[in-house]
């Protein structure tokens, strides 16, 4: 049982806390197809690791998660410090010993503790890097005496390879060990029956702990690192693309090792295998869509609106990679990762008014006359010295206060004359001024990712010093016309035959709602040429939109071809209009085929495909918000399915067009929102409340 369904690489510290900006030596992770996380300390790390392993078991998933530190020490040393030589046993032992806050932590201390207890104070750790002098722990080298092998039999085989009994310098990884195995123990405790620890425990369990080496693909790091990246979010991104790039057969054959007391690195001696398993493609690609991700439970025929829009909810993700785009370049993106911000916004305090500016506790009630101190401050030209209590100084909007100032007063109540300023008291501490980070402080997260950028948003990343935003790649959304009986507009059209009102019609809602609008063109009911032109769209574009075709017809050929790659599912929605919804994978892009008729594929474009894209774009589920609004008609609804009728607000009230036709596109263009009308029986009356979306919560506004 060697199969995994996620694979999460962490590129672990030793240190302490790195502060709030991205920085290489800090703790980075990376799940395949998504972007590197920067994690500032171990606490917020453990809390991400708790969170994947979590929504892992929730989906029912497989997750492989490796650390780049070893798991054991050489032979011996497992026995010597617990009686026991079994590594999960010392893993608890330092658990229950290591101290770590995100500032400060006691390794150097035990280290020297367990050097004292079984090496006479000489080894086998060393590398004291605290400005005080520790008995037991050596500063260097000298004088060391190691009373276990340095290496383990897997350092021996790699090359450049570090001891684990070095603490500090340039590549150790000591300090990593100690503190990393605590918070794999606490993991392994927390999920007590979930958790195999690799190579000591058989992989039958949902997920795997598994020791890496990044160091071992450091040529592909280096092609795949360009100019500002991190090297250390590159290799867990690399990493983790790699392992889900691998066959799973190649997988289980190289954790197919015996190493029961020292562990192993996971892919040594298959490096130029690894290699191979990454994608040639240098963007980040999360991982296709699986052929069943729109399987309907058994059972399932008729779907309420609701269960279908919950599993697509469900069994969608993120299908776009993720780029950099400058400031100016990135309205209308979805951000792919919370942006920290760099700088406080005030940076500084400031006053908010032009005024004269002092000590707040120097004054009371009553009249007060304050002698003024030469000079002024004001926005980008600040004060450059201190104002002493019982005096002020002139201070323009948006200045910084000098040292000695936290209130201001306007100039509308001050009187000014022979070098003095003479207001009425009191004052109000700190008033008419802003105080530092007051906005946002920095290290704070000023935007969350999923977010689609607004121009108040780069306002905001302009503020706190961010110029380059990491977003996704826009959504490339393919629409394809299908049958013989249509034609282009502007051509001539016979007997049976009907313009392509459809494809615009998808085109224009797919640009509005943001996503790029790829046009796959019309493909007449031929089979053949229909398998040709989904092949080619599928290496371009995240998702297809059909219309027509995707019922159970002779000439129904997108339902058709979906049902012979295995990748079919029929949604028969409690929809009026709508009802027939084809789901599908076609090469790892879903496709969604909607029903021909204008309007049923208007309505089910807005219900159901519209909050699909946001999801595969990154953005996350999209709900439309809608509102209740008194009648203008009158209308009897039987019970069984829901209704969308084409409406607009006049006067305060939803009036709905005067018929119900799918073919009826006229209507489309009269509404300016859709009324719901709930799955049960209904028989409303002019005044009764009814729920209405107006076009612009789908985002066509």
């Amino acid at each position: 049982m060697t199969g995994f369904d996620r694979f999460v690489m962490v590129d672990w510290s030793g240190g302490s806390d790195t502060g709030p900006r991205p920085r290489r030596d800090a703790i980075w992770m990376a799940e395949a197809g998504h972007a590197p996380v920067y994690l500032r300390n171990r606490g917020l790390a453990e809390a991400a690791l708790d969170e994947r392993i979590e929504t892992a078991l929730a989906a029912g998933d497989r997750l492989l998660i490796g650390f780049d530190f070893p798991f054991g020490y050489p032979r011996g040393f497992a026995a010597a410090v617990t009686g026991r030589a079994e590594p999960l046993a010392l893993w608890d032992w330092l658990e229950a010993r290591i101290e770590d806050a995100p500032r400060a932590n006691n390794r150097f201390d035990l280290a020297a503790r367990i050097n004292r207890d079984i090496g006479a104070g000489r080894g086998p750790f060393w590398a004291n890097a605290l400005k005080r002098d520790i008995p037991g722990l050596a500063r260097t080298k000298a004088g060391y005496v190691n009373p276990f092998a340095d290496r383990r039999q897997v350092e021996e085989q790699a090359r450049g390879a570090f001891t684990c009994w070095q603490l500090a310098g340039a590549g150790a990884v000591g300090s990593q060990v100690l503190m990393g195995l605590p918070v794999l123990a606490r993991l392994r405790r927390r999920f007590a029956g979930h958790v195999a620890v690799w190579p000591f425990e058989p992989l039958d369990r949902a997920v795997a702990f598994v020791e890496i080496w990044p160091s071992l693909l450091a040529q592909l790091v280096r092609r795949r690192t360009r100019d500002g990246d991190i090297r250390d979010a590159v290799q867990v991104r690399v990493m983790a693309d790699m392992l889900c790039g691998l066959a799973p057969a190649r997988l289980a054959a190289m954790l197919a090792v015996d190493a029961p007391e020292e562990g192993w690195i996971f892919g040594l001696g298959h490096e130029a295998e690894l290699e191979a398993a990454m994608p040639s493609d240098t963007g980040l690609k999360p991982p296709p869509l699986r052929n069943d991700c729109f399987a309907l439970p058994p059972g399932v025929d008729w779907t309420p609106v609701d269960a279908a829009l919950a599993m697509l909810r469900e069994r969608l993700h993120v299908v776009t990679g993720v780029e950099e785009v400058p400031l100016m370049q990135a309205s209308g993106r979805v951000l792919a990762e919370d942006l920290v911000a760099r700088r406080s916004n005030p940076p500084q305090p400031n006053t908010a008014v032009d005024g004269y500016g002092f000590a707040g506790d120097a004054v009371g009630r009553g009249d007060q006359l304050l002698p003024l101190v030469a000079g002024r401050s004001a926005a980008g030209v600040p004060f450059a010295g201190s104002v002493p209590a019982g005096h002020a100084l002139r201070v323009l909007t948006g200045a910084g206060l000098p040292e000695g100032v936290d209130t201001v007063v306007l100039d509308e109540d001050c009187a000014v004359a022979d070098g003095q300023v003479a207001f009425r008291g009191p004052v109000k501490r700190g008033a008419n001024t802003r105080k530092a980070g007051e906005d946002v402080m920095a290290g704070d997260v000023a935007l969350a990712a999923g977010r689609v950028l607004t121009p108040a948003d780069l306002a905001l990343a302009a503020a706190v010093g961010l110029s380059v935003l990491p977003v996704r790649e826009r959504l490339q959304v393919g629409v394809l016309s299908t049958g013989d009986e249509l034609v282009e507009p502007g051509e001539t059209a016979r007997d049976g035959q009907i313009f392509d009102a459809n494809r615009p019609m998808l085109l224009s809602m797919v640009a509005r709602f943001g996503f790029e609008a790829v046009d796959l063109g019309r493909v007449e009911d031929d089979r053949q040429a229909l398998r040709t032109t989904l092949d080619g769209a599928a290496g371009r574009v995240h998702l297809i939109l059909t219309s027509g075709g995707a019922s159970a017809g002779d000439e129904d050929h997108v339902s058709a071809l979906l049902r012979e790659s295995g990748a079919l599912q029929e949604w028969r929605i409690a929809l009026k209009p709508g009802r027939p919804l084809a789901l599908g994978v076609w090469d790892g892009v879903p496709v969604f085929g909607l029903p021909g008729n204008p309007v049923a594929a208007f309505v089910c474009a807005l219900i159901f495909a519209r909050p699909a894209m946001a999801v595969l774009a990154g953005a996350g589920w999209q709900a439309p918000q809608g509102f209740d609004l008194p009648a203008a008609f009158a209308k009897r609804k039987k019970p069984g399915r829901r209704e969308y009728l084409r409406a607009r607000m006049r006067e305060g009230r939803a009036e709905v067009f005067p018929s119900e036709g799918s073919g009826r596109v006229s209507g489309l263009s009269w509404a300016d929102g859709l009324v719901e009308l709930g799955d049960g029986a209904a028989e409303i009356a002019p005044g009764d409340p009814v729920r209405f979306y107006p076009f612009g919560a789908f985002g066509l506004g």
